[in-house]
């Protein structure tokens, strides 16, 4: 790929200015795709479109360009591997360029995928944000809408999908030949397509109250997984979650869902959690169950249905003009997700779920050198690639929790619906949004806007306790702010509850608010924990008073309300991370209050919390204990927890990942495992967990190759493979970690899911001392890595194999050796430097106390 594949914001704005695009038709021809060696596929593309200007680039990255037609007359191929010019152009322009495409095992473009378990080849599209033009040639621009009408042909006896409903298919030659409906204006970068022989069960939607339907529902996935969804009725769930959502957003957003059908499709290998394309939604396949799974999981998988739902509306309706408002659908969407959940989806702990790991993932991303505002400054696409992160998603959607506040629900989806009717189809800016929403609110945003969607941070709250009985609240980096400050008492003895006695909801704008109505719902003295924003309605980090911690650290999970106990349980969180609580304080509250937890979400991150509190801030004097210490904490919990629980299960998955680094238990896991000895009673010994498992075990040494071969012989699936991948590479061998470090960066063969696999079993463990000599090699290989291989397997390596040093020499001299190196790489060293630098400074405050 050349220089002039990262198309900047300035050249497609004057490409858009020039040009009226019309139609696309476009053929790809997959009857290769089974072969052994299959790399390449033909495609072509035909656009029509107005044009103000004689030349212009249509953009391209494939094997070759064999072709370009201008208003019926072929022109020399123009083509530097992104770019095909054309020329000649008049008021009115049809233009045909033929080429090669590459199949894709980066999850970018056209992914190929063959099954180890029955040899079948299955192929899907993802292309946000500008990989569409990896598979045929196009306006790679959201600006630039068309209406779509594509041609597949594929082997016999395929499904072939894409975003319209199919409208004829006829015999070819070794296939069939698929032609699809026009689909709605689009733009590119939603077009999709699929092919291969996945599983399928149909439904289908009547519309609500009978209005807006039928409209044809469908769940895809691999054949060899079809017992897990399709069999296992999950499938059923997955219908019913969709039923209820196309019910809620027609009615919420005042039109019904435009595209015709609506197929869902579990893909391998891929890159996201899902995508939106209209028609043919895209999912990740971990969210097919193999084993056991938790409510949480479910909740997980029916709020990013719903997420992707409220695309079809936020973004794929009226869509962004450019990547700087990518808020205006990924924000919504977030937000929409957890609301519809609660609201329609059958899950009322959803915005528990997202104020403990939503907000959690905007909290560590708002803190870093990088981040931005909501509404960034996006002038190329390599910095649009990089700015899915939790502040364009998560951020954003906190934020729009605030304003629905602000402005009241029922103007908030007022304003939703006068701002589709006023832009269905086109393209819109922060102000289409604002415009709409003051108009049915009646409220001026435009200080809103610039507090919360066009500035950077987060305020930090806390409330303060007068010698006299006084409570103040204090903000740090002042925003204006609708919360509830609640109060909580500790009632009975040591074995007691911490009660609500009152709230304080309140609005502040300034750094110092007095809650004056603190006293006429309880005194101050009474007040064992103050819980700034407790029903989490702002984003804002909290920070506890002493006192308060105290109350916590007794009593957290006594706490009726889950939401409360999500934000006191952030708040711990954040207090560790910035190194105001002692990794081993933190670890005494998990293990004392995380088996009481009856929240699988907020279970599960305090878990994994508790890890990560070990691995990255527990000073190394002491974290072989801690670290011993909470592999008993894990052990016994899962022996502790009620049989077949969602809580047995968390805690197993979290003894894996204690496991991996201490090996106190290896003998009893390693029975388990082998048969020898009976596990917990409910406990499912499940693949996923069976893999985790033995990981751990390859990692402390107490594995080696046969037993990851075994492992292989009893799952062969395509995941199977890739954990024997990790389990391998994890061997305390530093011959082992060294090949395996070398094949990461070397061995361009790895998929994106076996190049990740093969880093985690570099990193299993935290076994720097196998890894740290490859730590100059690291930096130096960065530039051309960044150069050479496509931007997401790149960022998988600059962040994956990031050295977790204990000095910020190298990537130091790094930075300043490289500030010429493109801006989005040095955005990635940029952000792991911070983080190793609040490792290193949580470890030293950790050894000075």
């Amino acid at each position: 790929m050349t220089s002039t594949a990262n198309l900047t914001r300035d050249e497609t704005a004057a490409r858009a200015a020039g040009i009226r695009l019309r139609t696309v038709d476009v053929e790809i021809d997959l009857r290769g795709a089974q072969g052994p060696d299959a790399a390449t596929f033909p495609t072509s593309s035909t656009l029509v479109f107005e044009a103000s200007i004689d030349a212009t680039w249509i953009d391209f990255v494939g094997a070759s360009v064999d072709e370009v037609i201008v208003n019926g007359s072929a022109q020399p191929v123009d083509w530097d591997g992104a770019r095909v010019r054309v020329s000649g152009l008049v008021a009115q322009n049809v233009v045909t360029v033929r080429g090669t495409g590459r199949y894709s095992t980066s999850g970018e473009g056209l992914h190929r995928f063959r099954d180890p378990v029955d040899d079948a080849v299955y192929l899907y599209t993802q292309y946000e944000p500008a990989d569409s033009r990896r598979v045929y040639p196009v306006f790679e621009q959201p600006d630039l809408k068309a209406q779509w009408r594509f041609v597949v042909l594929a082997p016999e006896g395929w499904e072939v999908l894409s975003n319209g409903a199919e409208a004829a298919r006829e015999p070819v030659d070794a296939g069939v030949r698929v032609a699809f409906a026009e689909t709605l204006p689009l733009s590119s970068y939603i077009t999709a397509v699929a092919a291969g022989p996945y599983a399928r069960v149909d439904g289908r939607w009547d519309g609500a109250d009978g209005g807006g339907g039928p409209v044809p529902l469908g769940v895809l996935c691999r054949a060899s997984l079809a017992p897990h969804l399709i069999d296992s009725g999950d499938a059923d769930e997955i219908l019913d979650i969709t039923r209820r959502g196309l019910d809620f957003f027609g009615d919420a957003f005042g039109l019904v869902y435009p595209w015709g059908k609506y197929d869902q499709i579990f893909v391998p290998e891929y890159n996201l959690g899902a995508m939106e394309n209209p028609g043919l939604v895209t999912f990740t396949e971990r969210y097919v169950f193999r084993g056991a799974s938790t409510a949480a999981q479910h909740e997980g998988r029916a709020n990013t249905i719903l997420h992707e739902m409220a695309h079809m509306w936020f973004g794929d309706l009226a869509t962004m003009r450019w990547w700087d408002d990518l808020w205006l659908k990924e924000s919504f969407a977030d937000f929409m997700g957890a609301h519809a959940a609660v609201v329609a989806g059958g899950y009322p702990d959803a915005w528990v779920t997202f104020a403990s790991r939503r907000k959690g993932w905007a909290y560590v991303q708002d803190q870093l050198p990088t981040t931005h505002p909501i509404v960034a400054d996006i002038p190329d696409l390599e910095a649009a690639k990089l700015n899915f992160d939790g502040i364009t998603y998560a951020k954003g959607a906190s934020v729009l929790k605030q304003l629905v506040a602000f402005v009241g629900e029922e103007a908030f989806f007022r304003g939703a619906r006068r701002y589709f009717a006023d832009h269905a189809y086109g393209n819109t800016t922060l102000g289409d949004l604002l415009a709409a929403l003051e108009a049915e609110s009646g409220r001026d945003l435009r200080a809103w806007s610039a507090a919360w969607l066009e500035a950077t941070g987060m305020s930090l709250v806390s409330v303060e306790r007068g010698a006299d009985g006084s409570l103040t609240l204090v903000q740090s980096d002042p925003r204006p702010h609708r919360l509830t400050v609640g109060l909580y008492g500790l009632e009975g003895d040591a074995d007691g509850r911490l009660v609500r006695r009152g709230g304080v909801e309140l609005d502040i704008t300034g750094e110092r608010t007095p809650l004056d109505a603190a006293a006429s719902a309880s005194t101050a003295a009474d007040v064992d924990l103050i819980l700034p924003n407790d029903d989490d309605r702002t984003y804002a980090k909290v920070i506890l008073d002493e006192r308060s911690t105290d109350a916590a650290v007794r009593a957290l999970s006594t706490m009726d309300d889950a939401l409360a106990r999500a934000v006191v349980w952030a708040a711990l969180w954040n207090a560790t991370r910035d190194g105001l609580l002692p990794v081993a304080r933190y670890l005494e509250i998990v293990g004392r209050h995380a088996p009481a937890e009856t929240n699988a979400a907020l279970l599960g991150d305090a878990l994994s919390h508790a890890d990560a509190a070990i691995d990255h801030y527990a000073a190394a004097d002491v974290s072989p204990a801690l670290a011993a210490a909470w592999l008993e904490t894990c052990w016994r919990a899962v022996w502790a927890a009620d049989p077949g629980s969602d809580a047995q299960l968390t805690w197993a998955r979290a003894l894996g990942a204690a496991a991996a680094r201490s090996d106190g238990r290896a003998g009893g896991i390693r029975g388990m495992l082998r048969g020898e000895t009976e596990p917990p009673a409910g406990l499912r010994l499940d693949p996923e967990l069976r893999w985790s498992w033995l990981t751990a075990l390859s990692a402390t040494g107490h594995a080696d190759a046969a037993d990851a071969d075994a492992a292989l012989e009893r799952d062969g699936s395509s995941q199977g493979r890739t954990a024997h991948r990790t389990v391998l590479a994890a061997r305390p061998d530093p011959e082992v970690r060294a090949a395996a470090w070398q094949a990461a960066w070397e061995d361009e063969s790895l998929t994106n899911d076996q190049l990740d696999a093969t880093i985690a079993g570099v990193r299993a463990g935290g076994r720097r001392d196998l890894v740290a000599a490859f730590d100059d090699t690291y930096f130096a290989r960065l530039r051309d890595v960044w150069a050479q291989r496509s931007i997401e397997i790149a960022r998988r390596l600059v962040i994956g194999l990031f050295p977790a040093s204990d000095t910020l020499t190298l990537v130091d001299a790094w930075l300043k050796e490289n500030t010429d190196a493109p801006g989005a790489l040095r955005r990635l060293v940029i952000e792991q430097r911070d983080h190793l630098a609040r490792d290193l400074r949580v470890q030293a405050a950790q050894r000075s106390g």
